[in-house]
C-alpha cells in the first residue's frame, strides 16, 4: 500500500522477505545493477539480511530518489537514499511517442507489466529505462562511501515494489502515473496536422453484408530442402547449474527434423484426408528420442527418465524402430486376444506347413505363443499383427517387422540367421 503526494509516493514497510526479493526480469535487473555495481559483496550479503528481516522503514518514492529508514541490528537507524538518474524532457518525449504508436505497450503498464520488448523498444529510441552497472549511487548517514548494509537492504526491498508496479521505476526515472497516462492519451487522441483527423472504414451494413465472405488462404510456404540445425551451445560462457548444452542441442536437432517432417506431410497431396498419429506418452517419446541419440551420456539421461534399465531401454529401442508406438506396445502390453482372431491365426499356421511340420505353439500368456524347442515367439498387437520375438541373453528381443500373418512373420525370423540382430 502506498500513499501518494503529487511526484512521489511513500509505501508502507513491507513484511519479511523469503528467499527472492524480484520474481519479474525488470526487478531481477534492478538487482544486477546494484550487485554488479556494488564493490563488497559482504556488503549486500548483510542487505539481503536487514531487508529479509524487515528492518527497512517506509519507502518514500520521488523523481531521482528512493529514501527509507533502515534499523542496524545494534537498533542503531540509518536515513539510506539511493540516486538515479532522471530523463530529461527530450528523452521522456522519445519514450512517449514510442510508447503511443503500440497500443501494447500502454496496456502492459497498465497491467503492471514491463515486457522486454517496450524496454528494447525504448533503447532503441536511445532512453534507457532499467537501470546498469553505476546507475544506483548510495547515500547514507553511515557514512559509507559505497554501498554499505542500509543501501543494499533498501534495493533490495525497492525491488519487491518493482515486482508489483513498474510505475515505480518510471516515477523514479521522473514522471508520475497520472501524468504518464495523461501524456500517452494525449498523444494517442491527437488530431493529424494540417486539419481535423478523418476516420476510415466502411459502413456497418456493407460490413454485415460480407460477413459470410472469406479471403482466399495464402500460398502455402516452401518446403526446405531439410531442417535446420540448432545454435551451437558449446561457449566459452559455462552453463547455469544442471544445464546440459549438447542435451538441448540435442532436443533442437529433434524438433527441427519432426517440424520438417510434419511440415513434408502437411504439403502432401489431400493432406486433409490422411489419418492423423496419437499424441506420443511421455514414456513412448522417451523411447522414441533414445532411438534416434548416439550419443552415450544422452541415451543414459533417458534410460534413467524412462526408469528402465539400460537393457530394457536398448530392447524398447529395437522395438521402436521396428515399428513405432505398435511395436513398443507389444513388447510392453500383455493382454488377451479375442478367440475369433486366435481361430483365425490357428488356420493360417494349420496351411502355411505340411501337416506334421507346423511348429508347435505354446501359450506363454496373454498374446503371446512361444514356438516350442526353439528360442522364438510370436505376439499379437492390438492392431491385429503378429510380432516376432527371439530370445536372445535370456530375454525376449525384437526379431524383425509384423505381419499380418501369423505364419510368415514365423517364417521370416527362421529364414533370418540367428545373428542377424536389427540396430
Amino acid at each position: 500500500m502506498s500513499d501518494t503526494y503529487e511526484d512521489e509516493r511513500t509505501f508502507e514497510p513491507l513484511p519479511p522477505a523469503g528467499r527472492d526479493f524480484a520474481v519479474s526480469w525488470w526487478g531481477r535487473a534492478w538487482l544486477k545493477a546494484l550487485e554488479d555495481t556494488a564493490l563488497d559483496g559482504q556488503q549486500l550479503k548483510k542487505g539481503r539480511r536487514f531487508a529479509r528481516e524487515g528492518a527497512v522503514g517506509a519507502v518514500t518514492v520521488r523523481p531521482g530518489r528512493i529514501t527509507a529508514v533502515v534499523r542496524d541490528r545494534d537498533g542503531s537507524r540509518y536515513r539510506s537514499d539511493v540516486l538515479l538518474q532522471e530523463l530529461d524532457a527530450t528523452a521522456w518525449d522519445r519514450f512517449l511517442g514510442m510508447a503511443a504508436e503500440r497500443a501494447g505497450h500502454i496496456a502492459a503498464l497498465l497491467d503492471r507489466e514491463m515486457p522486454p520488448h517496450l524496454v528494447e523498444d525504448a533503447a532503441t529510441a536511445g532512453v534507457e529505462l532499467l537501470p546498469g552497472i553505476g546507475d544506483l549511487e548510495p547515500e547514507c548517514t553511515c557514512e559509507a562511501w559505497d554501498h554499505c548494509p542500509h543501501t543494499a537492504a533498501l534495493c533490495y526491498q525497492v525491488a519487491r515494489l518493482l515486482d508489483q508496479d513498474p510505475f515505480v521505476l518510471l516515477l523514479m526515472r521522473g514522471r508520475t502515473e497520472p501524468a504518464l497516462l495523461d501524456s500517452l492519451q494525449e498523444r494517442s487522441t491527437a488530431p493529424f496536422a494540417g486539419g481535423p483527423a478523418t476516420v476510415e472504414g466502411v459502413p456497418a451494413g456493407e460490413a454485415f453484408a460480407a460477413r459470410d465472405i472469406v479471403p482466399p488462404l495464402p500460398a502455402p510456404p516452401p518446403l526446405p530442402p531439410e531442417p535446420g540445425g540448432p545454435a551451437r551451445l558449446d561457449t566459452e560462457t559455462a552453463p547455469e547449474p544442471g544445464i546440459d548444452p549438447s542435451a538441448l542441442e540435442f532436443l533442437a536437432a529433434d524438433a527441427a527434423a519432426r517440424a520438417h517432417r510434419m511440415l513434408t506431410d502437411a504439403l502432401a497431396p489431400k493432406h486433409e484426408l490422411t489419418y492423423m498419429d496419437s499424441v506420443l506418452t511421455v514414456d513412448q517419446d522417451t523411447v522414441r528420442l533414445a532411438a534416434h541419440c548416439h550419443d552415450q551420456r544422452i541415451s543414459a539421461r533417458l534410460a534413467a527418465a524412462s526408469g528402465r534399465r539400460p537393457a530394457d531401454l536398448t530392447a524398447a529401442v529395437r522395438a521402436w524402430r521396428l515399428g513405432g508406438v505398435a511395436s513398443l506396445s507389444a513388447l510392453e502390453e500383455e493382454w488377451t486376444p479375442e478367440a475369433e482372431d486366435l481361430a483365425r491365426a490357428a488356420g493360417s499356421l494349420d496351411r502355411a506347413w505340411p501337416e506334421g511340420d507346423r511348429p508347435a505353439l505354446r501359450a506363454a500368456g496373454g498374446n503371446r505363443w512361444t514356438v516350442t524347442g526353439r528360442d522364438a515367439q510370436l505376439r499379437l498387437g492390438r492392431d491385429g499383427r503378429w510380432w516376432p520375438y527371439r530370445k536372445e541373453r535370456g530375454r525376449w528381443t525384437p526379431a524383425g517387422p509384423a505381419d499380418r500373418d501369423p505364419a510368415a512373420a514365423l517364417e521370416s525370423m527362421f529364414a533370418a540367421p540367428e545373428d542377424d540382430r536389427t540396430d
